[in-house]
């Protein structure tokens, strides 16, 4: 039998599970758009900008277990997307990017997208493929889909010549769908001796990141048993609960809240688990880590990679942490409940949350009056999307989470626009639950438009935007050293046309006296199928811990003569305006 290589490819995509495609159709593309049109399995989504569709096919893997999927052309729709297809690059997302390419029966060169595609992509995806046969096509995406998932996830790209789509070639048999297994290689001398250690320790913590999002119940259970103190890195709040009294929040150096410098001041052995110790997860490298640490990840490049592991356990957090669990009851006994330290977290958190209350927000909205509205109105499973800027700190400060992937955010690639889109992706993985963004205002203008996409597929979406009229976490880190703030100033952004221009819903709230009123509100009108901008007028004048931190880590980190110019300088401009 012979059938076309877009036959053949969207009926792999079908076996794979696919559900949803996200890109724009193109010359090198009608052929697989016009078979997905008729695959009674798979919808294809038309987005904006293949920016937007990558953020997308970024929250639907995040949020759940379907793989999120590109269709896009080549070149302009590559570049396009480069930004997301990054983002799950480095934050360990697990992606399809699939491509048409140019025609390879014609010997013609300067075809409409020509490009070395795969010499672009090379440094954002695992993997990149160049499709070659009809036969190739349907084994290739197999074996896409499975590098995709195994070990640290990841995009993979897989480039279709349109010539493949559209003529008919023979048809071979359908391969199994591939399998991930949970790998475990640490050997058990090594699990044995990280028992030891941490059995022995006086002072344990555990700081986890997203590589361990699907072994929460692990996780609780080793803080339990040892009564420690557990932190998160940024991308991994959602990971531990932080209803659980052993719950310390983002961080625990120098940029972390007090509830988790407090709690790690005195940590003699660290357990972390699917982190990178990356820049952002240590504050600007502003932690102490303990000699004892034992590191655990899937990904064995990490070990080591900026702090040194006593005892080093590769593979899948799951199984790492289910065996090291069962070696610790072995050897030894579970600690009673340190209440002294549950305790003391719970008022280093209640004081934190009191300070930022007390602020006077000058009319505005203060950040902790929202958060604490807000956290109070959503159910414990609504997924919160956020954006990257001064709002995504707050976010990790002042708002609770308490359900394992019920928060996603934009890490080590640190895409601005994240938001607006990875949240309609979520909701499309996962349509019973509530999904709401939060983004800054200069994140907000780089996708709002793509606010279309959610009204025409009637997606409820609430999209809280932190109106203040500048890029905050730069005009801020600005403000210190230079006493001026250059290129940062939005200027005036009448939200309310966006509301028009999409078909979404509008609400504007200039102050605390609104908060509450406006959340419920934007809940009825998502619930209805409708998205919704809520326009906060939010007070940026209190800075975040972590602002602090890492300002303060960064300056320390500075030569002595630099750290002299750049405070005389600041003084300078300040006396001299």
């Amino acid at each position: 039998m012979k059938r076309t290589g877009a036959w053949m490819a969207v009926r792999a995509l079908e076996a794979l599970g696919i559900k949803y495609t996200f890109g724009i159709p193109g010359v090198h593309n009608t052929e697989l758009y016009d078979e997905l049109n008729s695959s009674e399995q798979i919808t294809p989504v038309l987005v904006t900008h293949e920016g937007g569709a990558a953020f997308m096919a970024d929250g639907m893997s995040r949020t759940s277990d379907l793989t999120g999927t590109l269709v896009i052309v080549p070149a302009a729709g590559a570049t396009h997307a480069a930004s997301g297809i990054g983002e799950a690059f480095l934050d360990g997302v697990p992606m399809l990017v699939i491509c048409g390419g140019i025609r390879t029966d014609l010997d013609k060169s300067y075809q409409l997208h020509e490009l070395d595609q795969h010499a672009f992509l090379k440094p954002l995806t695992k993997a990149t493929f160049l499709v070659t046969t009809h036969a190739e096509i349907v084994p290739t995406l197999f074996q896409a889909w499975e590098i995709a998932h195994s070990g640290e996830p990841g995009p993979v790209f897989v480039e279709i010549p349109v010539n493949l789509q559209m003529f008919p070639g023979e048809v071979g048999e359908m391969p199994s769908r591939p399998v991930i297994a949970a790998r475990q290689r640490a050997t058990a001398s090594d699990i044995r001796r990280a028992a030891e250690l941490l059995l022995a320790a006086r002072r344990p913590a555990l700081f986890i990141g997203w590589g361990a999002r699907d072994a929460c119940a692990q996780t609780r259970a080793i803080a339990e048993f040892l009564q420690a103190p557990v932190a998160t890195t940024l991308q991994g709040l959602s990971v531990f609960s932080a209803a659980h009294p052993l719950h310390t929040g983002f961080g625990f150096g120098a940029a972390a809240v007090p509830a988790a410098r407090n709690a790690f001041a005195d940590c003699d052995c660290l357990l972390a688990v699917g982190t990178r110790f990356a820049e952002i997860a240590t504050g600007s490298f502003g932690v102490t880590v303990p000699p004892n640490l034992i590191h655990a990840d899937i990904n064995p490049a990490v070990f080591s990679a900026n702090y040194p592991a006593a005892v080093a356990l590769e593979g899948d957090a799951a199984a790492v942490l289910a065996a090291l669990l069962e070696e610790l009851r072995r050897v030894g006994a579970g600690r009673t409940a340190n209440m002294e330290l549950q305790q003391r977290i719970a008022r280093d958190k209640a004081a934190y949350n009191d300070e930022w209350l007390n602020h006077d927000s000058g009319g505005k909205v203060n950040p902790a009056v929202f958060f604490n509205a807000l956290r109070a109105a959503v159910p414990d499973d609504a997924i919160a999307v956020v954006d990257d800027g001064n709002h995504t700190y707050l976010t990790a400060e002042l708002f609770p989470v308490r359900q394992s992937k019920a928060l996603i955010v934009p890490t080590d690639f640190n895409s601005m626009g994240y938001a607006v889109p990875a949240a309609i992706g979520a909701k499309l993985a996962n349509p019973q639950r509530e999904v709401f963004a939060i983004v800054g205002d200069g994140a907000f203008t780089m996708t709002c438009m793509e606010i279309v996409s959610a009204t025409r597929l009637g997606l409820g979406l609430v999209y809280y935007v932190f109106h203040d009229g500048e890029l905050s976490q730069i005009a801020q880190a600005q403000e210190i050293p230079f006493n001026r703030k250059p290129c940062t100033a939005l200027g005036a952004i009448d939200f309310s046309g966006v509301a028009i221009a999409t078909g979404a819903e509008y609400i504007r709230v200039p102050s605390n006296d609104g908060v509450a009123q406006a959340i419920a509100q934007a809940r009825q009108f998502a619930a209805a199928g409708r998205p919704v901008i809520v326009d906060l007028i939010m007070d940026y004048s209190k800075r975040t811990a972590f602002t602090q931190g890492a300002v303060k880590t960064n300056f320390k980190r500075l030569p002595l003569a630099q750290r002299l110019r750049m405070v005389t300088r600041a003084l300078k401009r300040k006396i001299t305006g």
